[in-house]
């Protein structure tokens, strides 16, 4: 991503309070060294003109969609405890290989450490992880190129490491453009020396992973707030008209 010249973001919602942006995918929430614009918080700074915000919740490098940041550590405080106490309804779209059944499925599936993996980031299923429950909504079946694949509406109700990545996995939907979860893990280690290929790149489909975190509902200061952001035009384009 080349980050010198681009927008900082995209101001969804704003007030004294806070500040939700649309995180784009391909950046990371996180410092780096690479400079202020190669990190969301990094740009929320410059944005904000001091250092004082804190991000309450976070996405993973490719996943895009809304961030909320705190103004101040007691306002980071106050949302923190709303999220950890599940007072957020969070609404994710992604875009998964397959055919999903119609409906709506409640995944509950423990979360752990991958020991089998290469991958040193990678979770999985495990009997003896910490829960994990993600509710799944069909809301479309389409076809690409003689291949099936579904858009999903994704509520998580735990907030465990890559979770919905892994659930939708789990039950034979990956994400498209999943280099971790999907059919090669292998493409995350090329990716990460160097040395993703022509031939991944084409099976990946997309060059980020199809996930994308729509809408937060929350109610703050004795109001509902109800914030949504539409995908960006990636995730859109691989959608048929």
């Amino acid at each position: 991503m080349d980050v010198s010249t681009e927008p900082l973001f995209a101001v969804v919602y704003e007030d004294d309070d806070l500040l939700v942006v649309d995180k784009p995918a391909g950046l990371v929430v996180h410092p780096s060294k690479d400079g202020e614009r190669s990190s969301l918080i990094g740009r929320v700074r410059l944005y904000l003109g001091h250092g004082e915000g804190r991000l309450v919740n976070r996405l993973d490098r490719e996943t895009s969609g809304l961030v909320v940041i705190a103004k101040s550590a007691v306002v980071a405080g106050a949302l923190g405890r709303l999220f950890a106490t599940r007072g957020v309804e969070k609404t994710y779209l992604a875009i998964v290989h397959g055919a999903m059944g119609e409906g709506t499925q409640v995944i509950a599936a423990p979360l752990g450490r991958d020991e089998a993996s290469a991958v040193a980031i990678k979770d999985a299923v495990r009997p003896d992880g910490a829960p994990a429950e993600t509710v799944v909504t069909m809301a479309r079946t389409f076809t690409r190129d003689g291949r099936t694949f579904s858009l999903v509406r994704v509520q998580p109700r735990t907030g465990r490491k890559h979770q919905i990545r892994i659930h939708l996995a789990h039950i034979g939907h990956p994400i498209v453009g999943d280099k971790i979860y999907g059919d090669d893990e292998r493409r995350y280690l090329r990716l990460v020396t160097g040395a993703l290929t022509d031939a991944d790149r084409a099976a990946l489909l997309l060059d980020h992973h199809a996930l994308h975190a729509a809408t937060l509902r929350f109610r703050w200061r004795d109001r509902d707030r109800d914030i949504h952001v539409d995908p960006d035009d990636r995730f859109r384009g691989f959608l048929p008209d």
